[in-house]
């Protein structure tokens, strides 16, 4: 049940250990659950406790490489952090049959992000969208006139846009920083130039600057990735006639999702299922990812869509390609704080933060196209559950070589496997 009270004065000001003691007493937890949050591995209470507030532990979750990706020409091992089975494979496996046209290749844009400057009481919009304009050189150069390496590098605010926004509230004039982060990811760098740079924006204009801050949907700084995968590729039996029954089979289930916002959600979930999980591994603000690419599909029409593009060319290949904004960065935040990150990053081997955004991309296209043949195949649970066995023998209570033994009887199965059945099959091996 939920804790009496949830105000606890001072929190913050206590030790991990002390707050973690307290927090225990308070929900009344196990010794066994003190001592899961007392555990910790590569993070240690330290460094964690500089993260966010109010540490009390840390948790864990796996960390798995995909393998078999080859993109533009070179080799990459990708580290994958997530807690659900098949993931991993699915992606290795697909990586694997798009080698026949030199696996995936990338095209990013410059790692632009957006900061807006919310303008309002403006009484006349058209004078002070003019008066922005003709400040526009002055105004950028007011906003790089701060020591930064992001600048000294080549980045900074390279261009302002303006919008006007109708709403109930009435008209709104909508200020856009445009700045180059560099291999930053930029949120800091760009919310201070935002806040910097408010107060003359006021004076242009007349109005009164309320919400300074950057936009996650970097419409400005886009990924782009495409593979070809041929027909014996994508194949059962490594003919041709299956394999084109596969793809067809494929863009079947890739139109409903074009077509149908339920199915599109599911469908997207599973290209995030790799975005995501590569961009916790790496460090990256992986909810700022997922809002942007949500936010993207709908960009066209105002409909919610499928992230991913999947058609078939001339010659019967199968041919997928994906756009999406990635706002990634190998400078500053938690991939310079968080041991296991800056581990991951090295496997990766990235030396920029465009490279690491077309990693992600791939892995996401990967993940997707395993989702969809395996759904216009044999279906989604032939193996995924082939992989979530073990972890079903585990809930139902197994230990050791238990695990094994029902994991394997689990497989092989051919009705329906509940975890019911997985419990009772364990009684009886305990002979129960």
């Amino acid at each position: 049940m939920p804790v009496e009270n949830s105000r606890v004065k001072g929190l913050y000001k206590l030790s991990v250990e002390e707050r973690r003691s307290l927090v225990a007493e308070a929900a009344n937890l196990s010794d066994a659950h003190v001592a899961a949050l007392a555990a910790h591995g590569e993070l240690d209470e330290t460094a964690a406790d500089r993260m966010i507030e109010n540490v009390i532990g840390t948790m864990s979750l796996p960390v798995g490489v995909a393998t078999n990706f080859v993109i533009d020409g070179a080799h990459y091992l990708i580290p994958f952090c997530l807690e659900e089975s098949s993931v991993v494979a699915a992606a290795s496996n697909m990586a694997k049959r798009c080698l026949s046209h030199g696996g995936f290749t990338t095209n990013n844009d410059a790692p632009v992000m957006i900061g807006q400057i919310q303008l309002l009481d403006v009484e006349d919009h058209e004078q002070a969208t003019t008066h922005i304009k003709d400040a526009k050189d002055e105004l950028m150069a007011f906003c790089n006139d701060i020591p930064s390496r992001m600048i000294a590098m080549g980045g900074g605010c390279k261009n302002i846009e303006i919008r006007r926004l109708p709403t109930p509230m009435g008209e709104m004039l909508i200020v856009h920083l445009l700045v180059d982060c560099r291999d930053a990811m930029g949120a800091n760098a760009v919310n201070t130039m935002a806040e910097r740079v408010a107060p003359r924006l006021e004076a242009l204009t007349g109005g009164r600057a309320h919400l300074r801050i950057l936009s996650n949907l970097a419409g400005h700084r886009l990924a782009r990735v495409q593979a070809v995968f041929t027909p014996e590729e994508m194949a059962s039996d490594g003919t041709r006639e299956d394999g084109l029954a596969v793809i067809q089979g494929i863009l079947e289930a890739h139109a409903f999702a074009v077509e149908d916002p339920f199915r599109a959600t599911t469908h997207n979930k599973g290209v995030m299922n790799a975005i995501s999980s590569v961009a916790l591994a790496c460090g990256q603000d992986w909810r700022a990812i997922e809002a942007g690419c949500h936010a993207w599909t709908t960009m066209a029409d105002g409909r919610y869509t499928s992230m991913s593009d999947w058609t078939q060319d001339s010659e019967g290949n199968l041919v997928g390609s994906m756009d999406l904004p990635m706002a990634v960065g190998i400078v500053g935040g938690a991939s310079k704080v968080h041991p296991a990150a800056q581990a991951n990053l090295a496997i990766l081997g990235v030396e920029t933060a465009q490279e690491l955004a077309g990693i992600i991309l791939c892995a996401g296209l990967a993940q997707n196209l395993g989702a969809l043949r395996a759904l216009s195949t044999k279906g989604i649970q032939a193996g995924h559950m082939k992989l979530h066995a073990k972890n079903m023998a585990v809930s139902a209570g197994a230990e050791g070589e238990e695990v094994e033994l029902l994991a394997a009887r689990l497989q092989a199965h051919e009705g329906h496997r509940t975890q019911t059945l997985v419990e009772s099959w364990l009684k009886e091996l305990r002979g129960e």
